[in-house]
């Protein structure tokens, strides 16, 4: 979880796929990016409410994000081996909580976003794949463009695309999240003194750990 708040100020040009009322699938770049900018015009122009009540934007990001990105299967892969070792109830409680605080990191994003340009490069999708990745620049002034690229599948069901990963020049979002789990397990697990009981107990505390984060979040938010 090192550094990724300052990551994720550059996670910006998704932050919402709209559902498909048609059967055919749509070009996931020009989905990513007409959804973009209707939500980053939308910060823009309410940017001096926002700063005021920067509360404000969890309601936005939780209508926008939520619906689309699919928390399950980030969680399920930040957890790695661990998560066939959670419980039912342990692994619905970590995707609360994860969901929670990735919800908390975009909306810190969007209120740090100053109108940053955003370059969207050709996508490569060979037939009909039903994985993509939307590969795009952001330009800040002073320095180089930071590569950000969208891991997207499509989801049947649904019928639509949703995220499952973000690459920030280079470095996977999910598995920047599953160095720090596993160690915050394995350090939970160390505290257990009946063998049989560690495994859980390992995961108990990654996800009271996330929580507390949570809660800091709230606090933060309240004295605000």
């Amino acid at each position: 979880m090192k550094d990724m708040i300052k990551v994720a100020i550059l996670l910006l040009s998704i932050v919402a796929m709209p559902v498909l009322a048609l059967a055919e699938q749509p070009d996931p770049q020009s989905v990513v990016k007409a959804t973009a900018d209707r939500v980053l015009a939308q910060v823009t122009e309410r940017k001096t409410e926002l700063d005021a009540d920067p509360s404000l934007l969890y309601g936005l990001v939780k209508d926008t994000v939520l619906p689309h990105f699919d928390f399950t299967a980030m969680t399920r892969s930040a957890m790695g081996r661990y998560w066939r070792k959670a419980s039912p109830d342990q692994q619905q409680r970590l995707v609360s909580e994860f969901r929670e605080m990735l919800v908390r990191t975009y909306a810190t994003a969007l209120l740090a976003y100053t109108g940053q340009e955003i370059e969207y490069l050709p996508v490569r999708r060979a037939g009909g794949a039903q994985r993509v990745t939307v590969q795009t620049r952001v330009r800040n002034e002073g320095g180089p463009p930071i590569p950000i690229n969208y891991r997207l599948r499509w989801d049947d069901q649904r019928g639509e695309w949703l995220v499952y990963d973000v690459v920030v020049d280079g470095v996977s979002l999910v598995t920047n999240y599953r160095s720090s789990f596993a160690r915050l397990i394995r350090e939970g697990a160390t505290q257990e003194k009946n063998a049989a009981q560690r495994m859980h107990a390992g995961i108990e505390y990654l996800i009271q750990a996330l929580a507390g984060k949570n809660a800091d979040s709230n606090k933060k938010k309240d004295a605000a």
